[in-house]
């Protein structure tokens, strides 16, 4: 079973208390950023904090470590020290596969992520989401934003090449990805639309910036009742016309093949999940 990734929040290392708010927070996924996150000067000591604060029980949420750049003085110390403790280490700004080679000889064995945010990335999609140590993919909006020197727009039509780009890459090589970070947190409209947008696209969820923001995630991202009621009958009806033998079924008026049958099963399979990890 699938584990969700509806909502993906941000929690700086540095920050204790919001590490320890973090275990009852109702996230799917954690990312404890060592990056943007936390000062220069407190990076080291970040570091030590959150390898303390790891071994306190997060329950079933994913806990993925992002790292500082592996160009920088950080990086290296910060991949050997979270190479097993966390579910997953996030590499940023990755532009190619080697950059996920790097981090891979430092972290064997703990599944790699990637941070997609950068127009090198964007091209170079498909063969970082085909690297067999991937895991992955974290759309970075607002630094692809700097980079490409884009305008903010509500309809996010400057992100949508990159945004697609990831995406077909994610999908193609059965990998998770997650869209980009929301930022006026107190904008409860706004971020439902973008959710929406993101789910309507095939987005597996949202990073997020602010446990206000996670009720409206876990909402957009997750199966509603009507569609777990469909998904359970639209099965039923293809397997009564299978038994008749017959190769798709019909119901509400639309045909039904088996292509909806494996949609439909995928879904109340993320509906299971998310009641595991509910509870």
């Amino acid at each position: 079973m699938a584990r969700p990734y509806r909502s993906v929040l941000y929690i700086p290392a540095a920050n204790a208390r919001a590490m320890e708010k973090a275990q009852g927070l109702p996230a799917d996924a954690i990312i404890f950023d060592l990056e943007d996150a936390v000062a220069p000067s407190e990076k080291a000591a970040a570091r030590d904090q959150l390898g303390a604060a790891l071994q306190n029980d997060y329950g079933g949420r994913a806990r993925i470590v992002r790292i500082n750049g592996l160009d920088t003085e950080w990086g290296s110390d910060d991949a050997r020290a979270f190479a097993t403790g966390a579910d997953a280490v996030l590499v940023p700004k990755v532009n190619s596969p080697e950059d996920l080679d790097r981090a891979a000889a430092l972290v064997p064995d703990t599944p790699l992520w990637a941070m997609m945010e950068t127009a090198a990335g964007m091209l170079n999609a498909a063969a970082i989401a085909a690297h067999p140590r991937l895991q992955g993919m974290v759309m970075g909006t607002n630094d692809l934003a700097k980079e490409i020197n884009s305008r903010t727009r509500a309809d996010r039509l400057p992100m949508q090449t990159g945004l697609g780009l990831c995406l077909l890459a994610a999908k193609a090589h059965g990998k998770v990805i997650v869209d980009g970070v929301f930022n006026a947190f107190r904008d409860e409209d706004g971020l439902r639309g973008e959710c929406e947008q993101g789910r309507d696209m095939g987005f597996d969820g949202k990073t997020l910036i602010h446990p206000a923001q996670l009720a409206i995630a876990n909402e957009c991202f997750g199966p509603t009742e009507a569609e777990i009621d469909l998904a359970r009958r639209q099965i039923d009806a293809f397997e009564a016309a299978t038994a008749q033998g017959k190769g798709v079924a019909v119901l509400d008026g639309k045909i039904v093949e088996n292509l909806h049958v494996e949609t439909a099963k995928k879904l109340l399979d993320q509906a299971r999940a998310i009641a595991d990890l509910s509870g």
